[in-house]
């Protein structure tokens, strides 16, 4: 059996191509239009096929519905969140909107996806990820001071991570149905990074129940899971989880080698961005055919920018070869 792939070129390089903003790509139609026909010919000679026009990717837009600030602005790389839990008393007065798609920066976000389909038949009507973890979003609402909270009022640490979960796939379900995705059903997958910085016991407690219920209210067929902060010592609650697949991304704690050793479940790869700036394409090959000699679910990679076009090049002609 071949080495499979997943290869992607990235907002960074679209916006490049197109020479426009990242912001530009969150907020300005006419400027997704241009980099996308921009990016055409870089697909061609890379051999792929051209990415569908879509709007820079948000991770922010359900708990910017639950009260959470989100900006987007010329000025930062990436949107970013302000909590809107200030003290662990707000946690008892919590309550899901009655209809998520009027709330936080969704209608804004869904005028722009329209107007792009209309522009651009072809386009995606995605505005982002449906939703981050449970911790994840938790931290997000409440920011660091929820990493002390299960040892400080861990009976609202329970409350505001029950609440986060069963509010996510309500605004996935509500979010999924207006696009006309399926609401539940089929593979599911959770990026939840935060996670890991619980150690395992307190893992045990508030992020491994929480994962459970989200794949179970979503009725996932098959489990997904994106975590970068695990360690070794985490690695066996994927098989708890009933996890089929774990992604690591850029994980800085899990090498290859401790994965094979560790974990119970079959995992990705990737080439990390920064690998494929800092190396040269000769030193990237080799870098791939060691990590296909682990024998992961699928090896990713993608175009981040312009410049990097001849060392992606010899990436895809190695992927090509083990694939």
């Amino acid at each position: 059996m071949g080495q499979p792939f997943s290869f992607g070129i990235a907002d960074t390089a679209i916006a490049e191509a197109g020479g426009v903003s990242l912001y530009d790509l969150h907020t300005n139609v006419d400027a997704i239009c241009r980099a996308y026909e921009a990016i055409v010919p870089v697909a061609e000679r890379l051999g792929v096929e051209p990415p569908r026009p879509s709007m820079a990717g948000v991770a922010y837009s359900h708990v910017s519905t639950l009260g959470c600030e989100v900006k987007i602005t010329p000025e930062a790389v990436e949107p970013w969140v302000r909590p809107c839990i200030t003290r662990p008393e707000d946690i008892d007065r919590l309550r899901e909107p009655e209809d998520y798609l009027s709330r936080g920066i969704v209608p804004e976000r869904l005028r722009l996806a329209e107007e792009l389909k209309r522009r651009r038949p072809d386009a995606s009507t995605r505005i982002g990820h449906d939703y981050e973890g449970p911790v994840t979003t938790a931290a997000l609402m409440m920011g660091q001071s929820f990493f002390t909270l299960p040892l400080d009022d861990p009976a609202r640490a329970h409350r505001l991570l029950e609440f986060v979960t069963r509010s996510a796939v309500n605004y996935a379900k509500a979010i999924r149905t207006h696009q006309g995705r399926a609401p539940t059903g089929g593979q599911q997958g959770i990026c939840d990074d935060f996670a890991g910085i619980f150690g395992p016991d307190l893992f045990a407690e508030f992020a491994l129940p929480y994962w459970k219920m989200m794949y179970e209210l979503l009725e996932a067929e098959s489990r997904f899971m994106h975590s970068e902060l695990l360690r070794a010592e985490h690695l066996h609650f994927l098989a708890d989880a009933g996890i089929d697949v774990y992604d690591p991304s850029v994980d800085q704690y899990l090498t290859p080698e401790i994965l094979k050793q560790h974990c119970p479940v079959p995992f990705t790869l990737r080439m990390w961005p920064a690998e494929v700036r800092d190396h040269s394409a000769e030193e990237l090959v080799e870098m791939y055919r060691h990590r296909a000699s682990f024998q992961p679910v699928s090896i990713t990679f993608s175009l981040c920018r312009l410049c990097e076009e001849p060392k992606v090049a010899a990436l895809l002609e190695v992927a090509r070869e083990l694939a």
